[in-house]
């Protein structure tokens, strides 16, 4: 048993920029991951203009877009009307460097960060490992982690960080409630190499899709579209991912002569949660660990390296003197910012799109052209969409 500083769980993009932090700072660092390799999965694709300028930091941006694909646009259409509106991001030129959304897989990220650490040595990377249990003192923290074979090892550290997703051990050990719901809907998602761009007027690279009936997200990436769908839970996994019902809905949503080319599919279940502590003494909780939403807006991948940058700054702080008090304001704020713009965007964005009354449906379509014909409140919009605006009103937070 040895004394390693901080442990972070978790390899993903919010520990392994949390462990970029840290030793940039010159602070040592174990990180603790149960793959072995960067999974590939078509989880998070989008990056917001704070993020990329976040990563500006680790000179992991540039890298990032150029993997990635820029969309200065987005937009919110109906299937029956067509485009309701379309904001520009370009309306934040003087606000950020990366004025558009960047379409960029997370693993991408995940490898560029791990490429990054591995260069500089300055982080123990402990790959193929899984952690069992947690606990602190007043002296520091200690974790048990076992690999493959269940050969166990015992870590001490000062400070642990857990960053290891919904299914949190670390949550689980400091016994931390992971409050609120799980939505109704299944969300089916699957990427075809059909371009969309080509076949739908003024189609933007993301689009948010409402229907009273069947809403639809398209979300363009470097090779292929990806497509969601919200799917009722009467229907099973091998029913909804079954080829003929993916064309069904394919062709209920663009008539084609030949059938669509799917290389990937998957469905998960949609949990809007938020820990009801992000810290519990020498241990912080931070991105999926900490809280989930749904993935409309795209807010939490870049929600999560908010944290992980936040908490990287204020443990910073604490490791060069300042008192471990300090971390309740990492907790106040990105709390705050889970609750009020996260999970609220991304229930407001669910609701738009399924809303099924006529007269609020034509409401809020009436609201969004609005916005977008008067530039304060469009560039207002796109502030807040892009999480801008969530990390100025941190400043606030005490």
């Amino acid at each position: 048993m040895s004394d390693r500083g901080v442990l972070i769980v978790g390899g993903g993009p919010v520990g392994m920029t949390a462990a970029a932090y840290l030793a940039d700072e010159g602070i040592p660092v174990t990180l603790i991951e149960g793959h072995v390799d960067v999974p590939t999965d078509l989880r998070a694709s989008t990056f917001h203009p704070p993020t990329l300028d976040m990563l500006d930091r680790f000179g992991i941006a540039e890298k990032c877009v150029e993997q990635g694909l820029i969309c200065p646009q987005w937009q919110f259409r109906d299937r029956r009307e067509g485009v309701i509106a379309t904001f520009d991001l370009g309306l934040l030129a003087d606000e950020t460097r990366h004025p558009y959304r960047l379409q960029c897989e997370q693993w991408k990220l995940a490898r560029l960060l791990r490429e990054k650490l591995e260069a500089e040595g300055k982080v123990d990377l402990r790959y193929g490992m899984q952690a069992l249990e947690a606990s602190q003192d007043d002296d520091g923290v200690r974790l048990v982690i076992a690999d493959g074979d269940g050969h166990r090892e015992e870590l001490r550290g000062h400070f642990l960080v857990g960053a290891d997703g919904a299914r949190s051990i670390v949550r689980k050990q400091i016994g931390v409630n992971f409050e609120g719901m799980t939505i109704p809907e299944i969300f089916l998602t699957f990427s075809t190499t059909f371009d969309f761009g080509s076949a739908i007027p003024d189609l933007t690279n993301i689009a948010y899709i409402s229907d009273p009936d069947e809403w639809v997200v398209l979300l363009r990436t470097p090779t292929l579209w990806r497509v969601l769908f919200p799917t009722e839970d009467n229907e099973t996994p091998e029913s909804m991912k079954a080829p003929e019902r993916i064309e069904e809905r394919l062709q209920a949503l663009l008539p084609r002569d030949a059938p669509y080319e799917i290389v990937h599919k998957t469905d998960y279940r949609v949990h809007e949660r938020v820990a009801d502590r992000y810290l519990s003494g020498r241990i912080f909780l931070a991105g999926d660990a900490a809280h989930l939403n749904n993935p409309l807006g795209g807010m939490g991948m870049n929600g999560g390296i908010h944290d992980a940058m936040n908490l990287g700054e204020k443990l910073t702080a604490v490791w060069n003197g300042a008192p471990l008090e300090t971390m309740g304001r990492y907790e106040r704020q990105r709390r705050k910012v889970a609750i009020e713009t996260v999970q609220a965007q991304a229930l407001r964005n669910r609701k738009i799109l399924n809303e099924k009354d006529p007269q609020a449906r034509c409401a809020y379509h009436d609201e969004l052209r609005s916005t977008v014909a008067d530039e304060e409140a469009h560039r207002a919009f796109v502030r807040r969409s892009s999480m801008i605006q969530s990390l100025r009103d941190l400043e606030d937070v005490a």
